[in-house]
């Protein structure tokens, strides 16, 4: 007695699936690589079902979502299936600890007004000294100096009138204050969700999983960010206080790494 195979058994493959819809679309191998940023040897692997040329698992659901797109087919139904045949995929790893701006802005400067009376009372008693020694022959004026009333002579003056050292007024990019001997990564998902994986410069994982559509994340460390962006079409991407002006396109995947300075010398 024979047994008959399973519907998951008789569907076709991931790469046949996106090698048919892009037949079926009129494209060559070499328009959807231009299109996507994937490498052809990675093209063709793909459509034949060798994702050992991806670099991992991550990278390859990232493929399979932008040539999928490409081609004009739904990526979703073949993720889960690329899941179901490679062991499902993997927990998130937590997030790193962020450095969101308002820990990084320092607090306002306030007037120190001890320092001040400290300092007003040094001055009136090196004034009365100096007068004393040295016009002894003015008695009347120093005399009149040292018998004035001290409460003007300590009184601070008014905050306006001793300017505080400006600070920066609160900006609505979320990295404006960052300092300037880290290297400060903020992303926002503005136009859909993405999976992203941010590391540090000792290769070290900061964030690895979906950034939900209106969500923002925060990287920073003190030499180099790396980012791999799934669908780098949806982000909205700041370097050090700057927007980075890339037109990435939807279904984009985008590997990425950032420095101390601007963001065009990362």
């Amino acid at each position: 007695m024979s047994i008959g195979n399973s519907p998951e058994d008789d569907r076709p493959s991931i790469g046949r699936v996106l090698q048919q819809a892009r037949i079926a679309a009129g494209l060559t191998v070499e328009e959807v690589s231009t299109s996507t940023r994937v490498r052809i040897p990675i093209v063709h692997a793909i459509e034949e079902d060798d994702f050992s040329r991806c670099g991992g698992d991550v990278y390859a659901r990232g493929h399979i979502r932008t040539l999928a797109r490409a081609v004009g087919t739904d990526p979703e139904p073949l993720v889960s299936q690329y899941d179901a045949e490679h062991g499902g995929r993997p927990a998130p790893t937590p997030a790193a600890p962020l450095f969101e701006a308002e820990r990084i802005r320092s607090e306002p400067r306030r007037p120190n007004w001890t320092a001040a009376m400290v300092a007003a009372i040094v001055a009136v008693v090196g004034f009365v000294g100096f007068t004393f020694f040295k016009g002894g022959d003015e008695p009347s004026t120093a005399g009149q100096v040292a018998e004035g009333p001290t409460s003007d002579k300590i009184k601070p003056k008014p905050a306006s009138s001793k300017p505080v050292d400006p600070k920066p007024a609160p900006s609505d990019s979320a990295i404006a204050a960052a300092p300037q001997d880290k290297v400060t990564v903020k992303l926002s998902a503005s136009q859909g969700k993405s999976w992203i994986s941010a590391k540090d410069h000792n290769g070290r994982s900061l964030f690895d999983g979906t950034l939900q559509q209106g969500e923002t994340k925060t990287f920073q460390d003190k030499e180099r960010v790396d980012l791999v962006l799934g669908d780098a079409g949806s982000i909205e991407l700041f370097v050090n206080g700057k927007k980075v002006e890339d037109q990435f396109q939807p279904g984009q995947v985008e590997r990425l790494s950032y420095t101390k300075g601007d963001p065009e010398v990362g």
